[in-house]
């Protein structure tokens, strides 16, 4: 029996854990508001999540909390890529990023490049996986069998609802969010809180 309960419960988890600004947000942002391939983008994103959600469901985030070395390349892969993507955006809001999120006289990205890179943003960021696979497998994987699936059906709706929101709602705010003052404040807000993720994850570690 589907239990509404559960599925808010699975909807809220989800929505805590893919709400925070990441590197996935950022760039989601960022295609908002240049406007190219925003459906792309956001189909992406919400594709990989229910992917990884699900494979957290059928098991797979027990496995990797049974294997310690695979735990910890998550963590310390995590880690660097967060690092690597925070010391970027902070790049970029002290002098690359003044001109917004597209570039004056940058050729617009092909749809198969956007679909490249959203995808890279998605599947090489292991703390990604340490939020779907691991986090949310763990805790609808400790549901009984007959509640997993709504847990399951509500976390995938936070990454429904969240992306296309996020993705629509850059794309309407793209004459404030598209100014070089304000792109730049994302960038660094950005950056800070990549960092500060990539310490919170190292610190988990030890």
């Amino acid at each position: 029996m589907f239990s509404q309960q559960v599925f808010l419960q699975g909807l809220g988890m989800g929505a805590s854990l893919i709400m925070p600004i990441g590197a996935q947000n950022a760039h989601v942002i960022r295609t908002g508001v240049s406007g190219r391939h925003v459906g792309l983008t956001v189909a992406a994103c919400i594709v990989v999540d229910v992917t990884l959600i699900a494979l957290g469901m059928a098991g797979l985030g027990k496995l990797v909390e049974s294997s310690s070395w695979l735990l910890a390349a998550a963590r310390y892969g995590g880690a660097l890529f967060l690092l690597w993507y925070g010391l970027r955006c902070w790049k970029g809001a002290l002098g690359g990023g003044a001109a917004g999120p597209v570039a004056a006289g940058q050729q617009p990205p092909t749809a198969r490049r956007a679909f490249v890179t959203v995808m890279a943003m998605s599947l090489l960021n292991p703390h990604v996986y340490l939020d779907t696979v691991v986090l949310l497998g763990a805790v609808g994987g400790s549901l009984a069998a007959g509640h997993r699936g709504a847990f399951a059906a509500g976390a995938m709706t936070a990454s429904l609802l969240w992306f296309s929101l996020l993705g629509l709602g850059a794309r309407r705010c793209a004459f404030v969010l598209g100014r070089p003052m304000v792109w730049r404040a994302i960038e660094g807000f950005t950056g800070t809180t990549m960092l500060v993720l990539a310490v919170l994850l190292l610190k988990d570690a030890g």
